[in-house]
């Protein structure tokens, strides 16, 4: 069973419905362990966009990347642009060695840093409801590449 970290943009209300229903895939999911998604884990110790508040909320994140199994990462942002937070926790787990899944419901180019990063791939929410977390089956990135 895995243990889960969601990298996703969650800055538009079309970016948080997509998150929400990945995040309640997972959950349905009999091979996930566990998930930590960031956007429900923006409280903390300090004020909101404050310094103390960033360094706390960065180090809790890198820690959850750390302990991760499984990165599952959403590809939609805009303008064919990654979310730069997204793009960052994906180096993060590349240089750890750590299998990134893709979701990507809108038919944009993707830079091949990422396509290239990518274990597994697909358009649709629902295939995180009966992915195989434990044996990992992989799958190429179909699709536009930057």
């Amino acid at each position: 069973m895995a243990q889960i970290y969601v990298a996703s943009p969650f800055f538009s209300p079309e970016q948080v419905d997509r998150v929400k229903r990945l995040e309640a895939a997972l959950s349905a999911n009999p091979t996930v362990t566990d998930f930590y998604s960031p956007r429900l884990h923006q409280d903390a110790e300090h004020e909101q966009f404050t310094k103390p508040w960033a360094t706390e909320i960065f180090h809790r994140d890198m820690d959850q990347i750390a302990a991760a199994d499984v990165i599952v990462t959403v590809l939609d942002f805009e303008a064919k642009n990654l979310d730069s937070g997204t793009a960052y926790e994906l180096g993060v787990a590349t240089m750890s060695h750590k299998p990134i899944l893709a979701l990507q419901e809108k038919d944009e180019a993707v830079n091949l840093m990422i396509t290239e990063s990518l274990h597994w791939y697909t358009k649709q929410v629902k295939d995180f409801e009966t992915y195989d977390f434990k044996t990992l089956p992989a799958g190429e990135f179909v699709g536009e590449i930057l």
